[in-house]
């Protein structure tokens, strides 16, 4: 009986390997405006992108937005509106460690998350299995804009029917002390990531990024909710009076630039559901707000 099993065991594994895996289709995407969780994300190019926000673990089939073949095991994200695919340096406030990851799928929902992770890059940035971490996702310029170059172009959208209002977005700049340390430390978990000194070569990104992370200084912060940036505090003030009902605030960040130099936001908040609760009541009123890390 045990042969009986060990062989219909092995029949089964070769019956697996038979499935047919669905074939890399890769292209550029920027793609029109959708709606996703009740809210309309409108994506664009944006090879500057540094912002905070919560990251999730999220899940799929298939082929990725990107045409890439979707993998719990690689190291790579989702974005509601970033250009795909994208190489960028995501930072667990929270500990302090970074990683690179493709960004290579739309999503995640619910919409007050702002980066979906595979299993595998939320294992090397410390929060295996976590269902919210608090980030900082920065697009790699040099190695996006040739991934981009060497992807093949989706022809470029017309929008004809998703609503239109929109509200300045800030790029925050990294946090004050959160520099990137000189050493490369491994991660424990299986398989071993490489250790490595520099980034990827901006001419070659691979399909499949080397699993390494970096060590920094945690910065975790307190949550708000971005309602706009703007060059002047009285259009900032405008924002505000519309927002008054939900204790609306103007403040302004050391290296936030000029034209989006008097920021609007809720809170601060100490946890994530009074967050999140902030973020739904006022999304109708601005379809840009999200949430932010102080």
């Amino acid at each position: 009986m045990r042969r009986l099993a060990a062989l219909l065991g092995l029949v089964a594994l070769a019956g697996c390997a038979l499935v047919a895996q669905p074939k890399p289709d890769l292209r550029y995407v920027v793609g029109e405006p959708y709606q996703a969780d009740g809210v309309w994300r409108y994506p664009r190019e944006d090879f500057a992108y540094n912002d905070t926000g919560i990251a999730t673990v999220y899940d799929r089939r298939g082929l990725t937005t990107a045409g890439e073949v979707f993998d719990q095991t690689a190291m790579a994200a989702a974005h509601p509106t970033l250009q795909l695919p994208a190489l960028a340096r995501v930072t667990n406030l929270e500990n302090g460690r970074q990683i690179l990851v493709r960004i290579n799928d739309r999503g995640p929902e619910p919409a007050t998350r702002s980066l979906g992770l595979t299993r595998r890059a939320a294992e090397l940035l410390g929060a295996p299995g976590a269902v919210a971490i608090r980030v900082r996702i920065q697009v790699q310029e040099a190695e996006s804009r040739r991934m981009a170059g060497e992807s093949k172009q989706d022809p470029v959208p017309v929008v004809v029917a998703a609503p239109s209002t929109k509200i300045q977005a800030e790029s925050l700049a990294p946090p004050q002390g959160a520099a990137q340390s000189n050493r490369v430390q491994s991660a424990a978990a299986k398989p071993a990531p490489q250790a490595s000194n520099a980034g990827p070569d901006p001419a070659a990104v691979p399909l499949r990024l080397p699993e390494e992370y970096w060590q920094t200084t945690p910065r975790p912060g307190l949550l708000a909710v971005e309602c706009g940036a703007f060059s002047r505090p009285d259009y900032a003030n405008v924002q505000r009076n519309r927002l008054a009902g939900f204790g609306a605030r103007v403040t302004t960040d050391y290296y936030a630039p000029r034209d989006k130099a008097f920021i609007v936001r809720l809170g601060p908040f100490n946890d994530l559901a009074a967050a999140e609760s902030a973020l739904r009541r006022v999304l109708s009123m601005v379809p840009d707000a999200r949430i932010v890390v102080e």
